[in-house]
């Protein structure tokens, strides 16, 4: 048993270096202040997946926590103007609506995801899957509904207590915006949000958090 203990942790260590350095098809697009932000062509779709990555002193139930509490997700995540929890499907998995605040004179744009969280028995790795679920509520007059995007939160332990925070995003804004201009700044919110991630977690109110389905 301590041998596979051992090689768990020396996996995991592995599988974070290869994740940074060994960027296959990604190319970098932004590290700064502990954030590395990459980005890749996506079969089918003019816009570009963008891959952000960062390190956190933290534990996987806060970093669980810190996600799933979708009501704060203005206060960190960039360009966010309103998030409204519509149902709580079950502890590990909800979905939400969300308003993203764009600049005059383009239309805000507006989504319904479904988020749910797992984590793997053996490695510990914890992943939150971001479906998004365009029909779930009509459309709000004004807004543009985004009607292709998925995400895919990776969080992984490493050593010491600190955890690898990997996030996959790729969304077609929809509307009249050209791809060409979307994907030459699509690395900034990715990069605005995670500089924010760490002061969410000394928050108190994720201090006492105990979910059942995360084990840290």
């Amino acid at each position: 048993m301590k041998n596979l203990s051992v090689f768990v942790v020396v996996f995991l260590c592995h599988t974070a270096v290869s994740e940074l350095f060994g960027q296959h098809g990604w190319t970098m697009q932004k590290h700064e202040s502990g954030v590395q932000v990459y980005s890749k062509s996506t079969p089918g779709s003019d816009f570009k997946t963008v891959k952000t990555v960062c390190t956190l002193q933290t534990t996987l139930t806060r970093m669980a926590a810190i996600l799933l509490d979708v009501m704060r997700t203005p206060e960190w995540v960039y360009g966010t103007k309103s998030c409204k929890l519509l149902k709580q499907e079950s502890p590990s998995s909800l979905f939400y609506y969300a308003e993203m605040a764009m600049p005059w004179p383009v239309k805000n744009r507006d989504f319904i995801i479904r988020i749910s969280v797992a984590q793997d028995p053996l490695t510990k790795v914890v992943t939150v899957i971001a479906e998004n679920k365009p029909d779930y509520i009509p459309e709000k007059k004004g807004n543009i509904r985004i009607l292709i995007s998925s995400g895919k939160w990776t969080i992984t332990p490493l050593v010491k207590g600190q955890l690898q925070v990997q996030y996959e995003l790729h969304v077609d804004p929809g509307g009249q915006l050209p791809a060409s201009i979307v994907n030459m700044f699509t690395y900034e919110g990715p990069y605005e949000t995670f500089k924010n991630l760490p002061s969410r977690v000394p928050m108190t109110v994720y201090e006492n958090q105990r979910l059942s389905f995360i084990r840290d």
